[in-house]
């Protein structure tokens, strides 16, 4: 029998024993009911009380029966009110998140590759691909981007792209701190996050929110709007939002361009290299969400998006004395000269930063010889960013059925399918093919990456009785990631490559012929997920998953959760009568899993990265796995990726007295088979000839290469603290959260020690908030947070960089007529990270990856109007 067979068999075992085991619960209830109907008005007295409770604060995610509180549920959930997020200064949702919820990171990635565009998040101290981002329940395409620089612990991963929501279009959004793998699919191995949009026909709101940070620059501005059209019968609920954002510039003068200027160029940008926030620009989104009431027991559903932007950023300083392959081939004794004729004409000798001036003389002069420094004298830094579109749709109908031949109530079924796209269309200017000579261009397009995602779901709800509810679902997904051919300059190999001239747009070569192509997976699943109340006041979760993918095989994952509420236990028994306090013990186990990308599988990158053992800036290359050049180093002939495995054990409790509420969670996650990019190998002569022989024609300028490896296994441990406390007119906050990572298993051959400690240490292990709301009279609020990052280690400098607390405080005027006026800072003692002790090596003033940035103090204003 297959394995997808033995899932059938398995679930359709469980669904009859569940069936007889409700049966039986069910008339034990009714004749208990029948016995004593002073009880039961009872009971349905607190059930109605439950019910307005379970109103205020109800979430979906977790699990597929009704709406329940976050209290009662089986697994730590966090929510977050739409007009929550909206009270900040920044516009990118992202960084909302990073001050909402503690084990939440994003940082600014200013000189990152792709990783500037679509910047990694990580939740619970994992890579941005193991959180799945679900919109109104329904999973959410990824971005096309992989992060081929993302301080390490990112290095490689393709996650989706938040910053494409608006935040205006939130009603909710729910955070599920667990495993979630046997109930949603692949990457839900740290958690879920579920974005609720709004879904009101009536009503809107208009808001302009601008601000400067108080060192003078990186001005942002968002317009947004939302409205809602129609009736109950028929609604749509719109937001669009537009805004952009000015650069930063933290950046000290380097040490090697200070040597350029005492030599007497004046040519030298100062500074040469910068560090600071990218350029976004037209950065617009648009969210629409959508149903209809077709018949008494159908309704159509429905949400899509579109956003666009253009986000540019800086890359490194090209020193015209020393840039291997572009002013030089042995670190700055000489300047490379090119012989357009076809000999060789000798170097010239640099002494004292300082090209030999009568010999540069005699270059200049003649059209046959050709240096760089006619086109760049002060070097230069190239500019790179994309254009990106994010698009996607989703309909669907659901109803109830058979309500008269099914026990409790009707079947209810829910068919929906899904498209999902990204594209991001890169550019590269103010750089050269080298080998191209005086007729390089100066800018180029290297090419695109496009995410496409295509799913289908039909799921089946039913509550057998109060005892017992059942879910069961069919999904069928397919993934694809193309990428698309650059310009022939961004890739070429020119004419003076053989003269030592490097080949490919310099900074970020475009992709080749061989690099291009579109690869498309598929994938079917079933899963089967059921609620089991044993007792009144004991809620167990059960769900199981089997996916079979067309590339890798079948997996099968499951999941175990329970809720106890011990005080209802011990008031039934009349052991307690205080009914105003509540503990409730839960915990879950499970499995989880994650499919590497097609993208991750096929794509081939060349990036630059500073070196910090050589002082210089080094090609690097990420070449496919089952590439011949892999199993050089690993010395197997199959390379081929394998899905990562997880088991993931919560346990904690939720305790509530008079409002004031506390739920303290344990987690522990451990992976298996993790997939990340491999240490950097020395490429030697014959692999970049094997490669050349390949397509790959930018091999010709690498001196380094790594590859995705599944190598090492991780236990990632910590606590997740939220504290809740009711005060005069307004309410405290408190979060805590405390993530550690240990590399319990590597190999040594593809598993450095730098990359171990990037997988450790390159996240603050402990993070903190205590949010402060509090209205003064009836029309002022005003907000008050402290924000406390632990200490981070930055790969890029070699430094640990030592926590901070921030301030943000913020005031609101309300005024009758719909009105509100807001103004704001975050940071407001405009603290930054430790100075770098190497900051003249490449410029960077501060660690650029800074867990709360690097630009102090931000001043926002907003004026709003809500009708």
């Amino acid at each position: 029998m297959s394995q997808i067979g033995k899932i059938a068999l398995i679930l359709f075992s469980v669904i009859a024993s569940l069936f007889v085991l409700s049966t039986a619960v069910a008339q034990e209830s009714t004749e208990a009911e029948m016995s004593d109907d002073m009880a039961a008005d009872t009971s349905s007295e607190m059930a109605a009380e439950e019910e307005v409770i379970e109103l205020e604060e109800q979430v979906v995610i977790g699990s597929r029966a009704r709406p329940r509180s976050v209290i009662d549920s089986a697994v730590p959930i966090d929510t977050i009110r739409g007009d929550e997020i909206g009270k900040q200064g920044v516009t990118d949702l992202q960084d909302m998140f990073r001050n909402l919820v503690p084990s939440y990171n994003v940082n600014t990635q200013p000189i990152s590759d792709a990783g500037t565009v679509v910047r990694p998040a990580n939740l619970r101290g994992l890579a941005p691909d193991h959180t799945l981002v679900l919109i109104n329940g329904k999973r959410r395409h990824r971005a096309s981007v992989i992060h081929w620089l993302g301080n390490g612990l990112a290095d490689g991963a393709q996650g989706p792209d938040l910053s494409a929501i608006p935040s205006i279009a939130l009603r909710q959004v729910e955070v599920l701190r667990d495993g979630a793998s046997a109930q949603y699919g692949s990457d839900a191995i740290a958690g879920v996050m579920n974005f609720q949009l709004k879904d009101s026909h009536e009503g809107g709101s208009i808001e302009f929110k601008p601000g400067i940070y108080q060192y003078g620059d990186g001005r942002q501005y968002a317009v947004a709007g939302n409205i809602g059209l129609g009736s109950e019968a028929t609604w749509a609920n719109l937001s669009l939002e537009y805004g952009g954002s000015d650069p930063t510039v933290r950046s000290v003068q380097r040490d090697d361009a200070i040597l350029l200027e005492n030599a007497g160029n004046t040519n030298v940008r100062n500074p040469a290299q910068i560090w600071g926030q990218p350029i976004v620009e037209g950065d617009m989104k648009f969210f629409a969400n959508y149903g209809s009431t077709l018949t008494d027991n159908v309704d159509f559903y429905g949400h899509a998006n579109y956003a666009s932007k253009r986000v540019e950023g800086g890359f490194y300083f090209r020193n015209p004395n020393t840039r291997s392959g572009v002013f030089s081939t042995d670190g700055g004794e000489t300047l490379l000269v090119g012989d357009l004729s076809g000999g060789e004409y000798p170097n010239i000798p640099i002494t004292n930063n300082k090209p030999d001036a009568e010999e540069l003389a005699k270059v200049f002069a003649d059209p046959n010889l050709f240096t760089y420094q006619e086109m760049f004298p002060g070097g230069f830094t190239p500019r790179f960013g994309a254009d990106t579109v994010d698009s996607s749709v989703l309909v669907g109908i659901k109803g109830n059925a058979l309500e008269s031949m099914l026990p409790s109530g009707g079947l209810g079924w829910d068919l929906s399918a899904y498209f999902g796209r990204h594209h991001a269309d890169f550019f590269i200017f103010n750089t050269v093919n080298a080998s191209l000579g005086p007729d390089t261009p100066t800018d180029f397009d290297p090419g695109d990456y496009i995410q496409t995602d295509y799913n289908l779901n039909f799921d089946l709800t039913h509550q057998l009785s109060d005892m017992l509810f059942l879910a069961s679902g069919l999904e069928y997904r397919n993934e694809g990631f193309e990428i698309v051919e650059g310009q022939r300059e961004s890739y070429q190999i020119g004419p003076l490559a053989g003269q030592g001239f490097s080949a490919a747009s310099n900074g970020f070569s475009g992709f080749s012929p061989v690099a291009a192509g579109e690869w498309n997976r598929s994938n079917q699943a079933a899963y089967l997920e059921s609620e089991i109340t044993p007792l009144k006041h004991w809620l167990v979760a059960l769900a199981v998953r089997g996916e079979n993918f067309e590339d890798f095989g079948q997996t099968l994952n499951y999941k175990v959760a329970t809720n106890v509420g011990i005080t209802d236990f011990l008031e039934d028994a009349n052991m307690i009568a205080n009914d105003e306090m509540i503990l409730k013990l839960r915990g879950s186990f499970s499995t989880g899993f994650r499919a590497p990308t097609p993208g991750q599988q096929n794509a081939f990158n060349v990036t630059t990265e500073f070196n910090f053992e050589k002082n210089d800036l080094v090609n690097n290359g990420t070449i496919p796995s089952t590439n011949p050049a892999v199993a050089v180093v690993t010395g197997k002939e199959d390379n081929s990726l394998d899905p990562e495995t997880s088991t993931n054990f919560t346990s904690g409790f939720t305790f509530e007295v008079r409002d004031i509420n506390l739920t303290v969670d344990l987690f522990d996650i451990r992976m298996k088979d993790r997939l990340a990019l491999s240490q950097d190998f020395a490429l030697s002569e014959q692999q970049k000839q094997d490669l050349l022989a390949e397509g790959v024609t930018s091999a010709a300028n690498l001196q380094e290469f790594r590859f995705f490896t599944n190598d090492f296994d991780t236990t990632t441990q910590g606590i997740d603290i939220v504290l809740t406390v009711p005060v005069p007119n307004g309410d405290v906050t408190v979060l805590y959260n405390r993530t550690e990572t240990t590399v319990t298993d590597h190999n040594p051959d593809t598993l450095d020690d730098l990359r171990i400690k990037e997988l450790e240490e390159n996240l603050p292990k402990q993070r903190g908030a205590l949010t402060l709301t509090q209205s003064l009279t009836s029309q002022l609020s005003v907000l008050g947070r402290a924000s406390y990052f632990g200490d981070w280690y930055d790969s890029e400098d070699d430094e640990t960089y030592t926590g901070k607390v921030l301030f943000d405080l913020e005031s609101t005027y309300m005024a009758s007529s719909g009105i509100a006026i807001t103004l704001g800072v975050q940071n407001l003692l405009n603290t930054y990270p430790d100075e770098n002790p190497k900051s003249g090596n490449i410029g960077n003033q501060y660690g650029q990856f800074s867990p709360f940035g690097f630009n102090g103090a931000y001043w926002y204003a907003k004026f709003g109007y809500t009708f």
